[in-house]
């Protein structure tokens, strides 16, 4: 594959608990900007891959599935952020790996449907990394630009990564070979699926581009949440450079006008993002609409105080979208106005996320604690909560009624197992020598949870029979 390059005969050593792993399997580096498609000979190459996947004799040009429901292969797990996992959780854990990956890590760990695991940092030689499940093993790394620790990073059906760095949209196959590369103004911070099986880039500056998953080509004229530059009125005006205000976009501050990770309504094509205009009082949630030819704004509501803290996210029926802001209120937003069904004050800013399953909302962050909701239609109930439990990064669900949240309990960092009905602690798991807080906990498709704190370790654990 073009720029692509796999080492043979060396092996990485399974990680051992609590000490580093051997660096080993293959290493990929390209630099931002220098790869474009070209030749046939690489279109044969291509044709010859969808032949392999399709059958022979089948015309079917693309033919690799997006969000087949299983691992978690988006920053929330689905299109619509929701933080849950069908598959069952299991209630008793143990600790199958850890290791280090050699720099921080800001976004939480990616997983395809085979447990293929992928993960951002910034280290001097790797920007994206890909262990295997069962070991920890690394399967590749990849050379990219510095913002890719920031940048979203969605997984396909076929194990195809899509990622955001300084300036473009990547995307590398499950063995760490480049595809393709499209420019963006910005750091694509939000990388989605739409209903029609393309990606869905939104950067921090605003520039909202639909990919054609296959070749990168553009499936819709670019969107400007911010508007269009007026090269009339400043004629001098330059372009500000990639990655300005990336470091405001964990606490949605000012300088990162869209801060978070997009939510999709695939069957209608609605999405959802936060938008802070320069110089405005407040930011927005705003709704845009994508047809499968343009993306037009539908309505925006201004009504994040402070910032946005979290990425919003939909209900399972698409009907309600949920939002929190930094003056620590959690919103429930009618979908189709844009009008505010109800406000519910926290107590803390629910930074990160909201995991919403069978209409509990558990809300995420770093200064509150555990502690679930529902929904009442013009209210919000506290269902449970959990004051003796201090969050620490982003609590997730799964089918079961079982949940898991990383709570500091002394001066430990535990992984804690809870009855989502209840808030009962049903089961707990030291992360050995783990400090700080978590990026975030994701569910393999066999009931896996890997753990990546923002110091930048993983830890797996798998099931107990």
């Amino acid at each position: 594959m073009r720029n692509g390059r796999r080492q043979s005969g060396h092996h990485e050593q399974a990680p051992h608990i609590g000490a580093p792993a051997p660096d080993g399997i293959a290493q990929v580096r390209t630099r931002p900007g220098s790869l474009r498609r070209t030749g046939a000979k690489t279109l044969a190459v291509a044709a010859a891959g969808v032949l392999v996947l399709t059958g022979c004799g089948s015309t079917k040009v693309d033919d690799i599935g997006v969000g087949p429901g299983k691992g978690w292969p988006l920053a929330f797990r689905d299109s619509h952020n929701s933080g849950s996992s069908p598959v069952t959780g299991s209630r008793k854990l143990a600790l199958s790996w850890s290791r280090p990956v050699g720099g921080p890590i800001a976004e939480p760990i990616m997983i395809g449907g085979d447990g293929q695991l992928y993960v951002t940092t910034r280290t001097a030689s790797c920007n994206i990394f890909s262990f295997q499940m069962p070991t920890g093993r690394k399967r590749f790394c990849n050379q990219m630009g510095p913002s890719a620790i920031e940048g979203g990073t969605a997984i396909d059906g076929g194990g195809n990564a899509y990622v955001g760095d300084d300036g473009a949209v990547n995307s590398y196959n499950s063995l760490g070979q480049p595809r393709w590369r499209t420019p963006a103004a910005g750091v694509p911070v939000s990388v989605q699926f739409t209903g029609d099986g393309n990606v869905l880039s939104v950067t921090q500056s605003g520039q909202v581009d639909v990919l054609s998953r296959q070749t990168g080509d553009r499936m819709a004229s670019t969107f400007q949440l911010l508007g269009e530059p007026d090269f009339l009125a400043s004629a001098s005006l330059n372009r500000p450079p990639d990655g300005q205000g990336i470091e405001d976009c964990a606490t949605g501050g000012p300088q990162c006008p869209v801060a978070n990770v997009s939510a999709v309504d695939q069957k209608s094509g609605r999405f959802y993002a936060t938008v802070w205009q320069p110089g405005d009082p407040v930011a927005q949630l705003a709704a845009l609409t994508y047809d499968g030819k343009t993306v037009h704004r539908d309505w925006s509501a201004a009504m994040l105080n402070e910032g946005s803290a979290t990425s919003p996210a939909l209900s399972a029926d698409a009907t309600t979208v949920y939002v929190g802001d930094n003056t620590n209120r959690l919103i429930a937003v009618d979908a189709a106005t844009g009008k505010t069904k109800w406000v519910q004050d926290l107590g803390f800013p629910a930074r990160g996320g909201i995991s919403i399953s069978d209409g509990v909302l558990v809300p995420a962050g770093d200064d509150g604690h555990l502690m679930a909701l529902r929904d009442k239609g013009d209210s919000a109930e506290i269902a449970w909560e959990r004051k003796d439990l201090e969050l620490r990064g982003r609590p997730v669900q799964t089918a079961g009624s079982t949940g898991y949240a990383v709570a500091q309990i002394g001066d430990k960092l535990t992984l804690v197992t809870f009855d989502t009905r209840s808030g009962a602690t049903v089961g707990s798991n030291d992360l050995p020598g783990a400090e700080g807080t978590t990026a975030g906990t994701s569910i393999g498709d066999q009931g896996e949870v890997v753990v990546a704190t923002k110091i930048g370790e993983m830890f797996a654990f798998k099931p107990e029979k």
